[in-house]
């Protein structure tokens, strides 16, 4: 590992990484190599559904990065969890499979000018890779590597509150992944038999393994990408300096190197190796290979607020996971059927709705889930209550990701800037409405709901809002931070075809290329991207080759 020359280096094993590297390394000819700072995925809790529990928030799987101090969230600082493992943040997060919106993709085409963006162009891209429950159908496929099942399990609680929901005005959906996801339904997720299908397993093991073209460092975090001046007078990316904990390895790529490291450490790299924001580089004495303010800005997430209702008459996680014989129920279940809690993801009930009647499409999504807690990683409640998590599905804030040194191996800053615009606080008011809403329909009347957090007193919009940003935490979905777009869009670090502006051979794949983020949970259209981007590869090698 002292030096070392591959076709292709692809920065980071996480979603996009994995799938580009099963695709890539098909090629016999090519050599590819993948590079991840994390470790194996052969950590139990990764494999268990439940165990999210035990990775977000453990530096075995988790980057533990935290946010700057948000003014829109009164000044608190919230935990802000990244994948550090083989499978980046499909080993650590809820599981749900969700491909957002048609007008999502439609909107990127608006954007990036290409109309290869459009859903009827992304639709077969979801397609080649799933392997849906039901099997093939005009919107779904079949036997591909990535794993859609229902959930094994379900709770009287839930059920009502769809009944609750449909009281309320919204349908019924049974499948939120075919352009429009408007309605009440349980989540679909990427499991396989009751366990984690993480993207490790679907797209590494064990065809890559075995494949001599394909090599893998794990343990290994990239330092920065060697940039140098190209023939034809300009810059190109010939690899990357990587520090392998014992030494520095300089890789390089003859084709292309691809950064997959996600929306806060693709930004990070890119600004550690001087192709960023000028004046960003210029404070932390790096010198300004590519000036591009858009490297670390348009920040989205979806912000959650969780809204918890006490309940009676009626089983919750509190107390059943809160007593002994509960735990030993819990336990025996799963360890004889591979269902039950232990197999939940974290949210295991969905709604799309309206924050408002005037909104032209569904805004925003509920997260329900039968427990309550006072922030993620705290104790459940000792109370039988459930939480209806709401959010914004489309805000209009925008946040930022910033080296904080030269180093490395320091955590860039990251601001989010939560509820920092008239509508985002607007729409967070309305969404605790919706909720209240919904519990308020016949259907949960036998378990008297009584509203605990924000509490029933808060009614205008400035109390809602100031309560929203008391309670509300990230539903872990940044994107945006490398964004694709138009020529003329000054904060465009790529192309319509993920290559980053002024610097050939160099592509970055993940979700920091999203433009605007997708209604809906972000990791299977993070999948999507990474398919497309693997054939325009293979393309341009081909071309190359010619």
């Amino acid at each position: 590992m002292s030096e070392a020359t591959f076709d292709y280096i692809i920065i980071g094993a996480g979603t996009a990484g994995c799938l580009l590297a099963n695709r890539l390394s098909a090629d016999k000819s090519r050599r590819v190599l993948l590079i991840e700072a994390g470790r194996r995925d052969d950590y139990h809790w990764i494999h268990i559904p439940v165990g999210y529990l035990y990775c977000i928030g453990n530096p075995r799987t988790d980057w533990l990065y935290q946010t700057e101090a948000d003014a829109g969230l009164n000044g608190r600082i919230l935990r802000y969890p990244r994948g550090k493992t083989l499978g980046g943040s499909s080993s650590i997060n809820g599981m749900i499979y969700m491909r957002g919106q048609a007008r999502d993709y439609d909107h990127w085409a608006e954007l990036t000018g290409d109309r290869g963006w459009r859903w009827d162009h992304c639709l077969p891209y979801f397609k080649k890779h799933e392997d849906y429950h039901k099997g093939a159908d005009a919107l779904h496929g079949a036997g591909g590597e990535w794993r859609v099942e229902r959930q094994r399990l379900r709770w009287d609680l839930l059920d009502a509150f769809v009944e609750a929901a449909q009281q309320a005005g919204i349908p019924r959906n049974d499948d939120f992944n075919r352009g429009s996801n408007e309605g009440v339904g349980y989540f679909e997720v990427n499991q396989k038999d009751g366990w984690r299908w993480n993207t490790a397993k679907a797209f590494l093991r064990p065809i890559c393994y075995g494949r001599p073209n394909f090599e893998m460092w794990t343990g290994a975090q990239v330092k920065r990408l060697r940039i140098e001046p190209g023939p034809d007078g300009g810059l190109r990316c010939v690899g990357a300096e990587v520090w392998t904990g014992r030494e520095m390895v300089s890789a390089a790529a003859t084709a292309e190197v691809l950064l997959c490291a996600g929306s806060i450490g693709s930004p990070q790299i890119l600004q550690l190796s001087g192709v960023g924001p000028a004046p960003v580089l210029r404070q932390h004495g790096i010198p300004v290979l590519r000036d591009l303010p858009g490297v670390g800005a348009n920040l989205q997430d979806h912000l959650q607020i969780r809204a918890v209702f006490k309940v009676r008459g009626v089983t919750t996680l509190n107390t059943l996971a809160n007593s002994w014989w509960g735990k030993a129920r819990i336990g025996l279940e799963y360890a004889l059927s591979r269902s039950g809690p232990m197999s939940m993801a974290p949210s295991q009930l969905g709604a799309f709705t309206r924050s408002t009647p005037q909104q032209p499409w569904p805004n925003i999504e509920f997260h329900v889930q039968p427990l309550s807690l006072d922030a993620f990683g705290e104790p459940l409640h000792d109370f039988d209550a459930f939480t209806a998590s709401v959010c914004n599905l489309n805000p209009t804030s925008r946040g930022t990701v910033r080296i904080r040194s030269p180093r490395f191996e320091d955590a860039p800053a990251i601001a989010p800037n939560y509820l920092s615009t008239p509508e985002d606080r607007q729409v967070a008011a309305d969404s605790l409405r919706v909720a209240r809403r919904i519990v308020a329909q016949p259907a949960l009347a036998r378990y008297q709901p009584q509203e605990w957090r924000p509490g029933p007193q808060y009614q205008s919009d400035d109390e809602l809002a100031r309560l929203a940003g008391d309670i509300a935490t990230t539903i872990f979905h940044p994107v945006g931070t490398t964004k694709m777009g138009s020529d003329d869009d000054p904060l465009a670090v790529l192309d319509a075809q993920l290559r980053v502006r002024g610097v050939a051979g160099l592509r970055v794949v993940d979700a920091g290329a999203m433009p605007t983020i997708t209604s809906g949970n972000t990791n299977s259209p993070t999948l999507m991207m990474a398919e497309r981007a693997a054939e325009w590869v293979r393309r341009a090698a081909g071309a190359t080759a010619a």
